[in-house]
């Protein structure tokens, strides 16, 4: 079983970071990282039932609270299955929130080397600099911004040239 949690407290309010999830995907997102990964894209406005993905991740969502919620499911037939949900849930204070992403899932078949080798390396980088973004997108960026192991960097290089390649 997979349950992967990334999470960053943010000290604004929900609302303001939920105003930032709702515009999670496109080329132009305040939130995800566009910079060093491949945009998420939906094939309509983010809702349940949308379709879509990142790179070669697919899924659809399958379950949306505006401003609070968005939770995908892998596509069938892909490496992992389960789901992924980004939450703004309350701080600590009412002027602050924690902006949380958890993976709830099962490997499959190569999927059983594929994430402990590559994919969890992958996904835990582009987490932490979602979570640097948001903070940045609110006007606190962190201190210190989350860096690349070499793994990570060999890995996304990778990636890159497989995905150019297939294009």
């Amino acid at each position: 079983m997979i349950h992967n949690v990334h999470q960053r407290e943010l000290p604004v309010a929900p609302a303001v970071v939920g105003r930032l999830l709702d515009e999670i995907q496109g080329a132009d997102s305040p939130i995800w990282p566009v910079d060093a990964w491949p945009a998420l894209r939906f094939d309509r406005p983010t809702a349940v039932g949308a379709v879509g993905g990142h790179g070669i991740v697919r899924y659809s969502c399958t379950a949306y609270r505006p401003g609070r919620m968005i939770e995908a499911t892998f596509a069938p037939g892909f490496l992992i299955e389960g789901t992924h949900t980004l939450d703004v849930l309350d701080g600590p204070t009412p002027d602050s929130c924690v902006l949380r992403h958890v993976i709830a899932a099962r490997p499959r078949g190569m999927g059983h080397l594929a994430w402990p080798l590559a994919i969890r390396w992958l996904h835990d980088a582009l987490l932490e600099d979602l979570l640097d973004r948001a903070a940045t997108s609110v006007g606190h960026p962190p201190a210190r911004r989350a860096r690349w192991s070499p793994w990570v960097r060999f890995l996304h290089r990778r990636m890159r040239s497989t995905v150019a390649a297939r294009a």
